[in-house]
């Protein structure tokens, strides 16, 4: 999970718990945001977005209630889109199956699951809300401790609300 990807990064922050976060701007929106080394150092936002994507991430760990409302330009396909909608519609501390959000988007559960792999602004987008039937299943593609203890973090972070 932890990476430092080879893309220039318009700010990257220190989190609570997750690491350091490397955000991307595209003409004014969000498109990406990257787990990162703890080696990569801070870097201030570059411009007037990428300092208020850092200002909601802030009050998300401060405040798990705290609604994401940023303008977003992410690269997928439409049922990539239609995913990542339907995950910004679960609510904070409320789960959901691969196989629920399947059922609601008239889908199938493993098509989800890769919708939600390649989620390019995880946390704001928040795939780690859609767990595995029997379990926590995977994050961004990860199923090794690393990445579901982010998963892990974030859920207990949410179970707060």
């Amino acid at each position: 999970m932890s990476m430092t990807p080879s893309r220039r990064y318009d700010a990257i922050i220190t989190t609570p718990w997750l690491g350091k976060l490397g955000i991307v701007i595209d003409h004014g929106t969000l498109s990406a945001m990257d787990f990162l080394d703890a080696h990569a150092a801070e870097r201030a936002a570059t411009d007037v977005a990428a300092a208020e994507v850092v200002r909601q991430l802030r009050r998300y760990f401060v405040d798990p209630a705290h609604v994401f409302s940023l303008p977003l330009a992410l690269p997928g396909t439409p049922f990539q889109q239609r995913v990542w909608q339907a995950l910004c519609a679960i609510s904070p501390g409320q789960p959901r199956s691969y196989g629920e959000l399947a059922w609601q988007i008239g889908s199938g559960a493993r098509a989800v699951g890769g919708a939600c792999r390649a989620n390019p602004v995880p946390v704001v987008v928040p795939c780690h809300r859609v767990v595995g039937a029997q379990g926590l299943g995977g994050y961004l593609g990860a199923t090794a401790e690393e990445g579901l203890a982010i998963k892990r973090w974030l859920l207990e972070h949410e179970s707060r609300c």
